[in-house]
């Protein structure tokens, strides 16, 4: 249970003076339902309020804090709208107007009564002639005036709640933190001259300068270390419990594999035989395995995970693949299913599709045993699908699924050995942090007759000559993905949308134009990729998508990408979507079309991405530019939720924390000593419960 010195932290933000209903559910949107994702939710940047001049001393264009006399009202005559309301205030040196567009005079009366001393606070504008302050940032009476003199935190905002409210919620939610018992050893806080945990948080939400904003300030970096640790030390906690699994001892004895090898058009490459022997010697094992499986684009990772799977089937058992979505699922089960009929296995899709006569004779066949492999989403672990013999689950695309949803997989069998595969390059950084319970494999080469891909980058202000070297491709039988960031127009930001995309290019192209997006039913998505993979009398050869197709979609006739705004986008997920061609002989050319205003790092990244194919490099150089938050693209069910650490700034850290939490386990394995009393808190406050569960009460 969570221990009673954190139950303040863990309650609503309604608990919270001055938050109803309204205003909690847009503070869950903001950064979280309770107490405690308030107080990590960290200041962005100041605003210097302490500057105090009078008023004809006050300079335009700086936020200064005055004290002044409030003189006369002048309401907008009638209901002129665009005509703002004015207050003019005085001092002894002189007067300025306060501005008010839309202001409604019974609050503003109310606010600033005549005659009465306000301390008011906001930035100083000349207008003609005159010092003016629109919309004051703070209006208050002089008893107030330490309140506002202050160096004030900037926050984060999302509609509908302003900077003041968030300052006030903070203020009331700091009111109720205490100081925890110490889990940092006492030499490590000396030596890096961190301070208490209360302390910093005080200090982070009490930024003196901007400074103190940055990574490396030592309120911020003993915060961050403190998640970190707590992060490591589940992580090591999984894997300590793992190793004390008893697992299944898998063997084979390679003759399915023989045959899917002198199936296969090619060789495999050295890491994929090195993952094959790493895999094989695992399973071999008696501890349950849980093995990553990490490859760039086109390295291979699917027929690893099928020689697995035979492994597994080599031995009596059975196996499965489970991947994030219907298309790629789709792409699997087209991949493996005629190196099975080689092998002469029966092989089976199961999606949220799959109709109810195909799908009961589908859930018999994998009670029985007769159906030896199983490939679908997140279908394969209903409840109703039940195995006779599962002795191996895969992963596919393991960011994108929840660690509940692995488990619940691996729950379908005895002692489940795990395999879980990314076609995203992680930084090294980044795989300690999410993968530090498992065992890695690379996948680093291209397979025998892979080319690089003609990378360039083009201003969108010459989209009539890519519409024309589009032609020119079509022409000559090229097939033609092009990316668009967003779906349907929109009026917030103005990007190109897929539909209108769609729309215009099926105006030059007619219909070899077809359109994929994820709003799209499955038939409908499954009907367009099949005329685009060639599958149809009325082929569609230029294809207008989403991201959607970003992970799997594996149509080796496509020889063009094209990626509007790319700007936009992750460098690792620009470099996915570049893997959707050069599948096939012939050349491919991948084109980055970028908007106006680039900025300088979105040009660096551009560069990056046009000079190296190395997806485990530009992963690299991602994490260092964007930082870990985004570095797989939207932020998944399954990574760790890291608000306080920034990996790319923290990485020292990281490994501080790994080294800790080993030396912590190895002297105290079930945290029964004062320190290991108190990372119990820890694990708690930063909601990592589930390992909490491994422990022996105390």
């Amino acid at each position: 249970m969570r221990p009673e010195i954190l139950y303040p932290l863990f309650g609503p933000t309604t608990n919270l003076a001055g938050i109803g209903p309204r205003l909690a559910a847009l503070y869950t949107q903001l950064c979280g339902d309770s107490v405690v994702d308030l107080l990590w939710h960290f200041p962005i940047s100041v605003i210097d309020r302490r500057y105090q001049p009078k008023i004809n001393a006050a300079e335009p264009g700086r936020v200064a804090t005055l004290t002044v006399t409030v003189g006369t009202h002048a309401k907008p005559p009638g209901r002129n709208a665009r005509q703002p309301y004015r207050v003019t205030v005085f001092d002894d040196t002189g007067e300025m107007g306060l501005v008010f567009f839309h202001g409604r005079a019974d609050y503003l009366e109310k606010s600033l009564p005549e005659g009465s001393t306000r301390v008011i606070s906001g930035r100083v504008e000349a207008y003609s002639g005159k010092l003016q302050m629109t919309h004051p940032d703070f209006i208050v009476p002089e008893s107030e005036r330490d309140q506002v003199t202050i160096v004030q935190p900037v926050y984060p905002l999302t509609a509908g709640i302003s900077q003041n409210q968030v300052g006030k919620a903070l203020r009331n939610a700091l009111a109720k933190t205490t100081e925890l018992p110490e889990w940092i050893d006492p030499s490590v806080l000396q030596r890096d001259g961190w301070a208490s945990w209360h302390m910093s948080l005080k200090a982070v939400h009490a930024p003196g300068s901007p400074d103190n904003l940055e990574a490396d300030d030592p309120a911020r970096m003993r915060l961050a270390y403190d998640e970190l640790l707590a992060s490591q030390l589940a992580v090591a906690m999984l894997r300590a419990n793992r190793r004390r699994q008893t697992g299944a001892r898998v063997t084979g004895d390679g003759a399915l594999r023989a045959r899917v090898l002198a199936a296969l058009p090619f060789r495999l490459t050295n890491g994929q035989e090195q993952a094959v022997r790493d895999i094989a010697t695992d399973m071999a094992s008696d501890n349950r395995m849980l093995r990553l499986l990490q490859g760039d684009v086109g390295s291979g990772k699917t027929v690893v995970a099928l020689l697995t799977m035979l492994i597994a089937v080599e031995a009596g058992s059975q196996a499965a693949l489970m991947a994030p979505t219907e298309i790629l699922a789709q792409q699997h089960y087209q991949t493996i299913l005629p190196l099975a009929e080689a092998a002469g296995i029966e092989i089976t899709l199961i999606t949220g599709r799959t109709k109810a006569k195909a799908r009961r004779a589908t859930l018999d066949g994998l009670a029985s045993g007769q159906i030896a492999l199983a490939i679908g989403t997140h279908a394969l672990f209903q409840s109703d699908v039940a195995f006779k013999a599962l002795a191996l689950a895969v992963i596919d695309e393991q960011h994108r699924f929840g660690v509940h949803q692995r488990l619940t997989l691996g729950a379908k069998g005895r002692a489940v050995d795990m395999l879980v595969m990314t076609a995203t390059p992680i930084p090294r950084t980044l795989t300690l942090a999410l993968y530090g319970d498992m065992d890695e494999s690379r996948l680093t080469e291209k397979p025998a007759g892979r080319r690089p891909i003609d990378t360039r980058t083009i201003d969108l202000e010459r989209l009539d000559d890519v519409y024309g070297a589009v032609g020119r491709a079509l022409d000559q039988g090229a097939k033609i993905y092009w990316v668009c960031p967003l779906v349907e127009e929109s009026v917030a930001i103005d990007l190109a949308a897929a539909t209108d995309r769609a729309h215009s290019l099926g105006q030059f192209f007619g219909d070899r134009v077809g359109l994929v997006h994820g709003q799209m039913k499955g038939k409908e998505k499954d009907a367009v990729m099949n005329r685009f993979a060639g599958d149809s009398d009325a082929p569609v050869d230029l294809l207008v998508a989403t991201t959607v197709i970003e992970v799997g979609v594996d149509v080796a006739a496509a020889t063009v990408m094209v990626i509007e705004h790319a700007e936009r986008f992750g460098l690792a997920q620009l470099h996915q979507l570049r893997g959707r061609v050069g599948r096939g002989e012939k050349p491919s050319t991948c084109l980055l079309l970028y908007g106006k205003g680039i900025t300088g790092t979105a040009r660096a990244r551009l560069k990056i991405l046009r000079d190296s194919q190395d997806g485990f490099r530009i992963a690299e150089e991602d994490l260092r530019l964007r930082g870990g938050g985004e570095i797989l693209g939207t932020r998944q069910s399954g990574l760790p939720d890291f608000r306080l650490a920034d990996l790319s700034a923290h990485a020292d850290l990281l490994a501080m924390a790994r080294d800790d939490a080993r030396l912590i386990l190895d002297r105290d394995p079930n945290l029964e000593t004062e320190r290991g009393r108190a990372l119990r808190v820890l694990l708690y406050l930063f909601r990592r419960d589930a390992v909490a569960g491994y422990l022996k009460s105390g």
